[in-house]
């Protein structure tokens, strides 16, 4: 079955597996594949895929995925060796593939990364991009839409499929100057540990990302791991977002409160709501277990020197003159690295280390980028100086021959 088409905007429209399957055996003819989605991700444990656009040669096409929810032939088409896949700000788009198929695009191409890499720009939007590479105009309606709705107007589809419109010119270009630049193995570099800190956010459990945790107790961290594993289970159960389920200032106070009377529990500010007598022994059990968890088995509980407290100013300092180095490089500051990011250098040069990872800025071509200089004005055979006050980027790093 031929897919419906648009003829005013020259885009297929695939509502149907077969129409689906078509299509993916004419992307099975091309080298690279480029994807966008449109999705809701306010209402449920994960993200509702609502749209699926595809570009390559001779191709672009928008799926609804409402219509057509299993789309695990196009996710192993991306998976298939020897294929590029092209994404913008493709975070969403990688965690619908790990769920789907538990794998990752062959070789995957994110064009707002390469646009870090080679401009001063990061994280610069789709529109953006397009403009500052291709000197072209973008579809800015629609920015509002609600994707579940159906059906969909000519105008929703039509922004929609812009987003892959232009992926691929996109892809040669940055490419081209990744290449003229020497960045291409930068790229690589970063795709790869992009990826991995992307299929570690949605796999693993990061259960640390809770906010408010700083300050707690092992005690305390025992019991926010124990709450934080119960919440997660319970809001996939409902298909709901967790925090739905437990906000994060709650949860931290019933870990403050360490109780896990179900009186107590239901005495807190916050808590008295009307699904509360469901969660309620849940909540319970999970305080119980990590108030019973053996004093060392509690997180946390890692002795390390505690950095001074100028290295706060001082990696705020340098991150000022790193940055100011890096848009000489047309390179983007904040795709390098952020202050904390320099204060953690900082530490570990100076013997203060405190995680088990080594520091952004200290490995890869970041350490390329920042480690010399970074050396060289610690051993004083760099200084920095005020240049033009007028200038974006009045600190001067002097280099001694």
């Amino acid at each position: 079955m031929t897919p419906a088409r648009s003829d005013a905007d020259s885009f297929e429209i695939v509502t149907t597996e077969s129409q689906l399957r078509e299509l993916v055996r004419r992307l099975a003819d091309h080298a690279h594949v480029a994807f966008d989605t449109e999705f809701v991700s306010e209402h449920t444990y994960r993200s509702q895929l609502c749209l699926l656009q595809v570009a390559a040669p001779g191709i672009l096409a928008v799926v609804d995925t409402l219509a057509v929810p299993e789309l695990e032939p196009f996710w192993r088409l991306l998976a298939e060796p020897g294929r590029t896949t092209v994404v913008h700000a493709g975070r969403e788009e990688m965690g619908f593939i790990l769920h789907a198929i538990q794998a990752r695009p062959a070789e995957l191409f994110d064009v707002q990364v390469a646009a870090g890499l080679v401009d001063h720009d990061y994280p610069a939007g789709y529109a953006a991009i397009v403009r500052r590479f291709l000197n072209l105009p973008t579809n800015k309606g629609e920015t509002r839409t609600d994707w579940r709705q159906r059906p969909l107007t000519q105008a929703q589809l039509a922004y929609a499929v812009d987003d892959v419109r232009h992926l691929e010119r996109l892809w040669r270009k940055l490419e081209g100057k990744l290449e003229a630049l020497g960045r291409t193995p930068w790229m690589r570099e970063e795709m790869a540990t992009w990826q991995d800190d992307v299929e570690e956010s949605f796999v693993r459990k990061r259960w640390r990302r809770v906010s408010g945790l700083n300050g707690l107790s092992r005690r305390e961290l025992a019991i926010a791991r124990e709450l934080w594993h119960w919440r997660d289970s319970v809001a996939e159960q409902r298909d709901m977002p967790p925090r739905r389920v437990l906000r994060d200032d709650l949860l931290v106070e019933l870990c403050k409160r360490k109780s896990a009377d179900e009186r107590q529990i239901s005495a807190v500010r916050g808590m008295q709501r009307s699904d509360l007598r469901h969660i309620l022994k849940g909540l319970a059990d999970a305080i119980g277990r990590g108030l019973d968890l053996p004093d060392d088995e509690c997180p946390g509980g890692e002795r390390h020197r505690a950095p001074p407290s100028q290295l706060a100013m001082l990696g705020q300092f340098l991150a000022t003159a790193i940055a100011g180095l890096c848009r000489q490089m047309n390179l983007a500051p904040a795709l390098v690295g952020t202050s904390s990011d320099m204060r953690d250098l900082l530490a570990s040069k100076l013997g203060y280390d405190a995680g088990d990872r080594a520091p952004l800025l200290a490995s890869g071509w970041r350490a390329a980028v920042v480690g010399d200089v970074v050396d060289d004005l610690l051993a004083g055979r760099a200084s920095l100086r005020i240049g033009d006050v007028r200038s974006h980027d009045p600190l001067v790093i002097d280099r001694r021959g």
